[in-house]
């Protein structure tokens, strides 16, 4: 008895074992296989520095927007300083205020009627430009404070960037003045500024405040006075040489202020009046927007190599629009590699550290993207009759594009996804420089990716790209119903990133995340409207896949019209446009009485019909 008991409790175990057995290797064999790309494998293979430095992406795209540099520069010429303002500032309560300024500044700081109405003309109209701003001095300020001490220049001259360029390293004016202090061409060049095909110094805060500490200098050793130094940096000392003549001889701002050009007439009080406002914004009301990022949570590093911002974004994880708020001088989205001359990325202070841990890493990386120089033999498959009419009809498929304010090349380049060089080639144009205004021709698809003086990417030409097209004809599923996901348990943004053949740092952009970490339940934008590929085991394949998205990108959209959409985090007029055959951002703008291009998720818009 005790004998069959033993048997039986023995052969129990054993078939309590094979199951086990049998359901482990059951879910051995059905977990996929995720095969990581070469970036991945090179991400994954680096040494990680676990600091948290926050960048606020919403505070970054006011670093980058240009709307209230167009509406200060405005307002500095337009505005009728002798024409009264209703709003609530006793005037007394103003004359106190002043005659406080004056007493710690080197500047003659005196009550003027005309000073008061454009003082109220700003509260009036120009409060949350000023919260915004302060917000973006937090960054700068405390370098232009360095660069004037050393010069033994006023401090609060640090105000007049305000006034020039809205804080904005990227503005530039109809006259061609770039960066935070406007500068001239010639100006820059005579101040040692560096400007050629891939770097404007006008851009760099560091250079650019050291140019204009010495040319603040130079001109007060000239008049004496901090109040026409000013009014000589915007009209020249010519013209307040001439001012000085024509009064008489007389040598203070207020004296010859009616001899001097028009906008000038309007720059100083200008400028006396951002004073003002951001001494005592907190008695006004005006409540500064939160800064994350400031100066000194950055740090630079030499590069050694020549690399795109889009390669160092895919790198570290982080947006690319970061990377041209710290580099502003960059003019192409490259940062060049010469000899004998030394270049320098600024990252975040975390980031620097993962950049200099995983160095070899990264250049290994880059390199590599260098060498390959484009599709494989093997890939050479017949071009179905399908794809064939896909590529005769995006051939003719021309664009026209009206440059702004703050555009350059690289800019417009990355936006339609071709390379510099054939923007230059299909509008005759013999240098980078580009005059506002003018209508540029883009032929949407006659080069597949950037060339490799742009970003040294691998060049595809039209036989390479039916190929290509063919490959992903016999790759493509059903197009995907959504372009949203929602965070399931156990996802994170490098398994989802993953399942949807794209990267980290786009998801990232797409998503408006600081950081890589996403809620259960939170639904993610993962593509632009672009199929689901199936993973392919080559990386070859894979920057076909790529490849073929660029070519086919005019040809792809999953909206009908006379719908109604809702704005997504990440859209624009720009990118919701392009979701509908034949509509343009001027239809959008028609449709729904909008006048500027600010968008806010969850607003409804009308796409007629």
């Amino acid at each position: 008895m005790i004998v069959r008991k033993i048997s039986l409790v023995v052969s129990v175990f054993f078939s309590i074992a094979a199951f086990a057995q049998d359901v482990s290797s059951s879910e051995v064999q059905i977990k996929p296989e995720v095969k990581l790309s070469y970036l991945d494998s090179v991400k994954n293979s680096f040494k990680k520095d676990n600091m948290a430095t926050c960048v606020d992406s919403l505070w970054m795209n006011e670093l980058v927007s240009l709307d209230i540099y167009d509406d200060l520069t405005k307002d500095i010429q337009t505005i009728n300083s002798d024409v009264s303002v209703d709003e609530e500032l006793p005037t007394e309560l103003l004359k106190q205020r002043l005659q406080a300024m004056n007493e710690k500044s080197p500047f003659e700081i005196e009550y003027n009627q005309g000073l008061e109405n454009i003082i109220k003309s700003f509260l009036k109209n120009r409060k949350k430009s000023f919260s915004r701003l302060m917000s973006l001095s937090e960054y700068y300020f405390p370098i232009f404070e360095d660069a004037f001490a050393k010069q033994n220049v006023p401090l609060e001259i640090k105000y007049l960037a305000v006034v020039e360029s809205a804080l904005n390293p990227k503005a530039v004016s109809k006259m061609g003045a770039t960066g935070l202090w406007q500068f001239m061409y010639g100006t820059g060049k005579q101040y040692a500024l560096k400007i050629d095909s891939y770097i404007d110094e006008r851009s760099d805060p560091l250079k650019a405040t050291a140019a204009c500490s010495q040319y603040m200098t130079k001109m007060f050793n000239i008049f004496g006075d901090w109040e026409l130094v000013l009014a000589s940096y915007n009209s020249g000392p010519g013209n307040v040489s001439k001012a000085i003549r024509r009064s008489g001889g007389k040598t203070k701002y207020w004296d010859i202020r009616n001899h001097l050009p028009k906008e000038t007439q309007g720059y100083v009080p200008a400028f006396l009046a951002t004073m003002y406002l951001f001494e005592y914004h907190k008695e006004h009301g005006i409540n500064p927007e939160r800064a994350v990022l400031k100066n000194f949570e950055t740090d630079t590093v030499q590069v050694k190599s020549q690399m795109s911002f889009k390669q160092i974004a895919d790198l570290l994880d982080m947006p690319q629009s970061q990377i041209q708020l710290l580099n502003p001088s960059y003019k192409l989205n490259v940062i060049p590699f010469y000899q004998n001359e030394e270049h320098y990325l600024r990252l975040p202070k975390d980031k620097i550290a993962t950049f200099v841990s995983n160095e070899d890493k990264i250049y290994a990386y880059v390199k590599h993207q260098s060498e390959f120089k484009g599709l494989p033999k093997q890939l050479a498959l017949k071009v179905s009759p399908k794809a064939k009419a896909k590529l005769e009809k995006s051939a003719e498929d021309i664009q026209f594009y009206k440059v702004r304010k703050g555009d350059n090349l690289g800019t417009i380049a990355d936006k339609y996804d071709v390379s510099i060089l054939d923007l230059k080639k299909w509008n005759n144009l013999k240098t980078n420089s580009l005059a506002l205004g003018k209508t540029l021709k883009i032929k949407s698809n006659d080069s597949i990716v950037k060339g490799p003086k742009e970003l040294k990417a691998p060049l595809i030409d039209k036989k390479s790209a039916e190929e290509a097209i063919a490959v992903a004809d016999n790759k493509e599923k059903t197009a995907a119903p959504s372009q949203e996901y929602t965070v399931a348990s156990g996802d994170n943004l490098g398994s989802i990133a993953k399942k949807f053949g794209t990267t980290i740092a786009d998801l990232k952009e797409l998503n408006n995340l600081t950081s890589n970490n996403i809620g259960l339940g939170k639904t993610l934008i993962v593509s632009k409207n672009a199929p689901v590929v199936e993973e392919t085991t080559t990386e070859t394949t894979a920057i076909a896949s790529n490849s073929i998205d660029s070519f086919k990108k005019k040809g792809v959209s999953a909206k009908k019209l006379g719908e109604d959409y809702y704005v997504k985090k990440g859209d624009s007029l720009y990118s919701i446009s392009k979701k509908y055959p034949g509509v343009t951002i001027s239809d959008i703008k028609k449709w729904n009485g909008i006048k500027d291009d600010d968008l806010k998720p969850g607003m409804k818009l009308k796409i007629n019909g």
